[in-house]
C-alpha cells in the first residue's frame, strides 16, 4: 500500500453537531497528508447543509459504490457498526475515532488523531480480524443485513409477557429460555447489550459465541459461552404471534413460527489498531477497572 496516495472513505454520525472540531480537525490531517477522501452522502449533506462546513473532498458516494485503502468512521460504536456492514466482506479495513460515549470498537480519541494518522503513514499499525455472526430465516427471509458484529438478538415485541425460546445447538436440544429474549454475542459484542444484561466479557480471538438470555423466569437460566463452530437454532413461542429479532440494533418483527438459524459468518470484519494496543489496556481504561472509587 503506497503511504503517499491512500484513498479514505469517511462515514459520520450526523447527531453529533458539537463535533465539528474534531471533523475539522480529521479533514485537515487527512489534506495535510495529501491523502484522497471521498465523502458518504448522507454524511457530507449533513455537514454541508446542515453545519455549513465548506468540505473539500475528492468525491461522494451512495451505498457501498466507493473504492478506497481504509474506512474512517468518526462517532460511536453505532456509527462503527454501520460502517462495517457497509464495508461488509470487502474486506477494507477500519479505523473508529470516537466522539462517542464508551467506544469499544471506535476506540482511538480525538486527541491520539495525529499520532494515529502519523503511524498509518508510515505503516505502524496493525489489523485486527473480528468475527461476525450470520443469520438466516428459511420461512421469512429478513429483509435487512443478516450480519452481526456485535450480537444477534430475538426479543419480544410488546411490554405483555415473555416469549418462549426454543434452542439447540449443532441439533442437539440446549433449553428453552422463557424470557424477555436472548443474545448471541460475538466476542466483540461481550462489551455491548449482552454486557448490560449480565453476560460475560470475553477476549476478541477466543473463538467463541455468548448466549445470554435477558430478563429469564428462571434464575437457572445463565449465559454459556460456546465455540463459534457451532450452529444455534431457535424457535420462538409468542403470545402476540410474533417477535423481533435485532441484528447489532437494526431491528425487524419475524412471525412466530419462524425459525432462525445462527451461525459464524464466512467473512471477518478488519479492525485497524495502533501497535501494542492491548484489549486488557481497553477494559482498565473505559471500564475503571484497578481503579480505587474512594479514592
Amino acid at each position: 500500500m503506497d503511504k503517499r496516495n491512500l484513498t479514505f472513505a469517511l462515514f459520520g454520525n450526523i447527531f453529533q453537531a458539537n463535533k465539528t472540531v474534531y471533523i475539522e480537525q480529521l479533514l485537515s490531517l487527512l489534506k495535510m497528508k495529501g491523502a484522497k477522501l471521498v465523502v458518504a452522502r448522507d454524511f457530507y449533506q449533513y455537514l454541508v447543509d446542515k453545519l455549513g462546513m465548506r468540505i473539500q473532498a475528492d468525491g461522494v458516494f451512495h451505498g457501498s459504490d466507493y473504492e478506497a485503502d481504509m474506512v474512517l468512521s468518526i462517532g460511536g460504536d453505532g456509527t462503527f457498526l454501520q460502517a462495517a456492514s457497509n464495508v461488509g466482506e470487502r474486506g477494507i479495513p477500519i479505523l473508529g475515532i470516537n466522539t462517542g460515549r464508551l467506544g469499544f470498537l471506535a476506540d482511538t480519541s480525538p486527541k491520539d488523531m495525529e499520532k494515529t494518522f502519523d503511524d498509518i503513514f508510515n505503516h505502524r499499525y496493525q489489523i485486527e480480524e473480528r468475527n461476525l455472526l450470520h443469520v438466516v430465516c428459511p420461512e421469512q427471509p429478513l429483509r435487512g443485513y443478516p450480519y452481526g458484529l456485535n450480537e444477534i438478538s430475538v426479543l419480544k415485541r410488546d411490554s405483555s409477557s415473555m416469549i418462549s425460546i426454543h434452542t439447540t445447538v449443532n441439533g442437539i436440544y440446549l433449553s428453552t429460555y422463557q424470557a424477555d429474549g436472548l443474545i448471541i454475542a460475538t466476542p466483540t459484542g461481550s462489551t455491548a447489550y449482552s454486557l448490560s444484561v449480565g453476560g460475560p466479557i470475553i477476549v476478541p480471538q477466543s473463538n467463541t459465541i455468548a448466549m445470554t438470555p435477558v430478563a429469564p423466569h428462571s434464575l437457572n437460566m445463565r449465559p454459556i459461552v460456546l465455540t463459534n463452530d457451532c450452529v444455534i437454532t431457535l424457535e420462538v413461542e409468542s403470545r402476540s404471534h410474533n417477535f423481533l429479532v435485532a441484528i447489532d440494533g437494526r431491528s425487524e418483527t419475524c412471525r412466530q413460527g419462524s425459525k432462525l438459524i445462527i451461525k459464524k459468518a464466512p467473512y471477518t470484519v478488519k479492525l485497524i489498531k495502533r501497535l501494542g494496543h492491548s484489549f486488557f489496556e481497553t477494559l482498565h481504561n473505559k471500564m475503571m477497572w484497578g481503579v480505587d472509587g474512594r479514592e
